[in-house]
């Protein structure tokens, strides 16, 4: 079988250097290079992209745009790793976890974005939460997230890599204040939401690793007549927490990257924390469930390199190949 020509437009950023790293060793493909001073020149990128069998974007959204612009090659497969087509209907979203209709249009379509990171832990817990009619799509969702600071790019790796930085770089940084997010039309679209949920984004002092937390209110949610907490065993609230877990259990079963915990409820204190950076350097994402039959949080934990950017692409990648999801990852 001859091997696939692989284009990557933005090698350089922290996102595309990733995608060379996965892709470094393997042997069913060709890597094609751009020389350094034609980075920037549109005939030559133009040239790579149709030369390719996939070309994956790691650049900025007009960039993104642009480039898709130059591709002719009616076989030539884009992976857009940027925001730029994520809402896009015309696309495959790369989330094949979220339903079998999601990972069909990865397998067949030529033009796949690439969910955000922050996006990716949010409609891994609201997805299944309006699919199964925990919550109506006008439930008020509020969501916590910290990530490290390799999601702020190259010039925020820099900062915060400065032995002289500021000592505001110590501490975790609230960011987005508008309630703006670039990532907010795609967490809303993507999750079945009729409104943006409000959003409160951290950038904390360690390299890799996101925890997003969505809390809810039980008396808030299955409002719609969809009786969702009696299908999963809790009728009458008490065990909400096992019947979500058993919900998550249920959408994930199966899944080879995206596992669900046991319900963290009373035996809690025997470990009272939940780290953002466990699942570093793979593409590897965990549900957690907690909390008490009247409040409950459920986290998704995963690397904002891995299944929150480049591992997502390569996964694609392979699911497009035909091949083992997995390869590379």
């Amino acid at each position: 079988m001859a091997k696939k020509k692989i284009f990557i437009d933005g090698r350089e950023g922290t996102t595309g250097l990733k995608i060379f790293e996965r892709l470094g060793n393997r042997t069913d493909i060709e890597i094609l290079s751009i020389d350094e001073e034609k980075r920037k020149d549109s005939a030559e990128r133009k040239r790579l992209i149709n030369e390719s069998d996939y070309t994956f974007l790691c650049l900025p959204d007009a960039a993104a745009i642009e480039a898709v612009s130059l591709c002719e090659n009616p076989d030539t497969v884009i992976i857009d790793a940027s925001t730029a087509h994520r809402t896009n209907p015309d696309w495959a979203y790369g989330f094949p976890e979220l339903s079998a209709e999601y990972r069909a249009k990865i397998q067949t379509s030529k033009r796949i974005a690439v969910p955000g990171c922050y996006a990716s832990g949010f409609a891994s817990i609201v997805y299944p939460l309006v699919k199964f009619g925990f919550i109506d799509p006008c439930y008020p969702v509020c969501c916590h997230a910290v990530s490290g600071y390799s999601g702020a790019g190259k010039k925020g790796i820099a900062q915060y890599e400065d032995p002289n930085r500021s000592a505001e770089f110590d501490s975790p940084r609230l960011y987005a204040l508008t309630q703006e997010h670039k990532h907010l039309p795609e967490m809303m679209k993507i999750s079945g939401l009729d409104f943006k949920p409000v959003f409160n984004p951290y950038v904390c002092d360690y390299f890799a690793g996101m925890a997003v937390s969505i809390p809810l209110h039980t008396r808030l949610m299955d409002m719609i007549g969809t009786d969702a907490f009696a299908a999963f065993g809790s009728a009458d609230r008490t065990q909400a927490g096992e019947a979500l877990t058993k919900m998550y259990k249920k959408h994930y079963e199966g899944s080879r990257f995206v596992k669900v915990a046991e319900f963290m409820g009373s035996d809690i204190l025997s470990e009272p924390f939940i780290a953002s950076n466990p699942m570093a350097g793979t593409n590897n994402m965990q549900i957690i469930v907690y909390g008490n039959d009247e409040r409950i949080t459920v986290t998704s934990r995963f690397d904002n390199l891995g299944k929150g950017a480049s591992g997502a692409a390569v996964q694609c990648f392979n699911i497009s190949m035909g091949i083992d999801e997995g390869t590379g990852l």
